[in-house]
């Protein structure tokens, strides 16, 4: 690997980190309704950095994930130069510049919550935004690894369908959690409205997607070892199967403790990996054009499918 494919892929590992770390932090905003802590935008206030510090616990919270933010963007530009320096494929070029402009429309977003006063539906929009960056770093951390500029298939059409489904099922996860979150008592500021939803049928609609994307999960690890997929995608499906496992649990101990604050912190996490790993476990099913045979999918032996009629 050459010094400037090195820092692409470094430099695509650290934006993915920082996709996923601020969603940890929007969601510690939250919880700890620091949502206005910063009464203006883009600025945490009209003067200095002194009269910042003097907002407290809650400003410096608002104003430390808007650094994030801040940091982000920087890493986006960096990622951008750095692909045009390694003279990458159009593929690196363009999910660079997702990294690069998508994150200014999200502050944008940003800011048209804290001026609307954290609109509930705004919010759920600025949260969202999130997932596709993170989605997009993912894809550019493979092809990058790979070195790849044309891809193609790994594995049977059945096992990439199934991934498919999990990457779009796992989106519709993160959606209905938006909705329970948005009629729960996290609001990010005690006096904002709430969603004109009834909670527990959010939250029983939020389950049953999360039923549905279990048994997807299962479908796929089961799939890729019957249709010897490549190692990263069997071992995608088993790490899917153990952090919906945890998530599950937490979802639970948060509907019957009252939802403590630190588990919806810990439960938007998971929600974060669910999805980078979904999305790791499809862009698997793919891989260089030309690659090694022995990555592919093998398709069934005849003897497997045939029985003893084949050993005749």
């Amino acid at each position: 690997m050459t010094n400037t494919r090195r820092q692409v892929l470094r430099l695509a590992q650290l934006a993915l980190g920082l996709q996923v770390l601020l969603v940890v932090s929007g969601a510690a905003v939250r919880v700890t309704g620091s949502g206005l802590g910063c009464p203006t935008w883009p600025r945490c206030t009209g003067g200095s950095l002194a009269s910042t510090a003097a907002l407290g616990g809650h400003g410096a919270i608002e104003f430390g994930n808007r650094l994030l933010a801040v940091g982000m963007e920087l890493v986006g530009i960096a990622l951008v130069v750095a692909v045009v320096r390694a003279r990458g494929p159009r593929s690196w070029r363009r999910l660079a510049l997702v990294q690069a402009m998508v994150v200014p429309l999200q502050a944008v977003v940003g800011g048209l919550l804290v001026l609307s006063g954290l609109n509930p539906y705004v919010l759920i929009l600025h949260f969202l935004a999130s997932f596709p960056l993170i989605v997009a770093a993912a894809a550019l951390v493979q092809r990058v690894h790979e070195n790849d500029a044309s891809r193609e298939p790994l594995a049977r059409a059945e096992l990439r369908w199934l991934t498919r489904g999990l990457v779009g099922t796992s989106a519709l996860v993160l959606a209905a959690g938006t909705l329970v979150t948005g009629t729960g008592p996290h609001a990010g500021d005690p006096k904002v409205a709430r969603l004109p939803f009834s909670p527990r049928d959010v939250t029983q609609l939020h389950a049953d997607l999360v039923y549905l994307l279990v048994g997807l999960t299962i479908a796929t690890a089961v799939a890729a070892r019957a249709l010897a997929a490549p190692p990263a995608v069997r071992r995608g499906a088993a790490t899917l199967v153990g952090l919906i496992t945890l998530q599950a649990a937490l979802g639970y101990w948060q509907y019957f403790y009252g939802v403590p604050p630190a588990l919806v912190v810990l439960h938007v996490l998971g929600a974060a990996l669910v999805l980078t790993v979904a999305a790791r476990t499809h862009l698997a099913t793919t891989g260089p054009l030309g690659g090694p045979p022995q990555r592919r999918s093998a398709p069934p032996s005849p003897v497997h499918v045939a029985g003893t009629a084949t050993a005749r």
